[in-house]
């Protein structure tokens, strides 16, 4: 079957939940007229990837203006239970429309980055929590575990997510081969020239389609309190895209796309993931078993049970 994917390169209203929800809104919308039947967003992009902020975290000590700083993260981040996950839902059920969505998510006194992902029909059919926050994102995040890495049937195609650069450890994308992931959704932070390479590279390992989406982020897009290492300047880029989709066989179909927000646009057809698997299946044909093991631990990691 063919279908059209859409991958949004764009910035969230940051720290602000309500006005991000509006955008999602809108470019969603952008993407359903494009004929698009699934819409990859970037990581975090509800609603903010805290780029350049410390926290007031230093070794030792944290600072009270960190602690308000987090506060307000935490305050923007999606609770499951609210409207605001509801809203999403019919957004997608609007718009007739898979959803795969970067999302800080807030569960109890912890934040996780994680992606959403929501069916044509508006129901939640899957998340995927971060599992290694990279170097300071450790500082704001907690860690997910084996018990959120789906990869979920869809009338389009087998869809699933690794997070940034998760992307980077070799027996993750092995768990996510092993499970047949057909859509590999890969919403990132990591807007340098070398991700590109990464991606195609998985494209190939995995022969699958690969969707990065990244954020185009400027300075004005945050609030007055925002106080990047970056500097202040209005137009000081952030996080400067990279978007792209590449296919099973490592052709870039759309993108990189940099220096702007858009969305990019790309025509999938599930029959090069054969194609591609003809020479090289490494979850079959390609693998060695009688060498080479993996094991997943997909257990929820609970930090209390109770023995009854």
């Amino acid at each position: 079957m063919t279908f059209i994917a859409a991958v949004v390169q764009d910035s969230p209203v940051v720290f602000n939940l309500d006005k991000t929800i509006q955008k999602v809104e809108n470019l969603t919308q952008k993407a359903a007229n494009k004929n698009a039947d699934l819409v990859v967003f970037p990581e975090a992009f509800i609603s903010a990837y805290p780029k350049g902020l410390d926290f007031g975290a230093r070794i030792g000590m944290r600072s009270k203006e960190g602690r308000e700083m987090f506060a307000m993260y935490y305050n923007s981040a999606l609770d499951f239970e609210s409207i605001y996950f509801k809203k999403l839902c019919q957004i997608a059920k609007k718009n007739k429309v898979i959803m795969s969505i970067g999302v800080i998510e807030k569960d109890n006194g912890t934040l996780y980055c994680t992606v959403l992902m929501i069916s044509k029909k508006g129901e939640f059919i899957g998340k995927h929590r971060k599992v290694m926050p990279t170097a300071m994102e450790r500082l704001v995040w907690g860690y997910g575990d084996g018990s959120t890495m789906p990869v979920i049937d869809t009338p389009i195609g087998k869809i699933g997510s690794v997070i940034c650069w998760e992307n980077y450890m070799p027996l993750m994308r092995m768990a996510m081969y092993s499970k047949g992931i057909q859509l590999y959704c890969a919403p990132t932070a990591d807007d340098r020239e070398t991700w590109i390479s990464t991606m195609t590279h998985t494209a190939l390992e995995g022969r699958c389609f690969v969707f990065s989406a990244c954020q185009y982020l400027l300075r004005e897009d945050c609030p007055d309190y925002y106080n990047p290492i970056q500097g202040n300047s209005k137009k000081t880029v952030l996080m400067n895209g990279g978007s792209c989709i590449i296919s099973p066989l490592g052709d870039i179909l759309a993108g990189p796309l940099r220096n702007k927000s858009g969305i990019l646009t790309a025509e999938i057809d599930l029959n090069e993931i054969i194609k591609g698997q003809y020479d090289f299946d490494v979850k079959g044909h390609y693998s060695r078993p009688d060498i080479f093991k993996l094991f997943v631990n997909e257990k929820v990691n609970k930090a209390t049970e109770y023995d009854n």
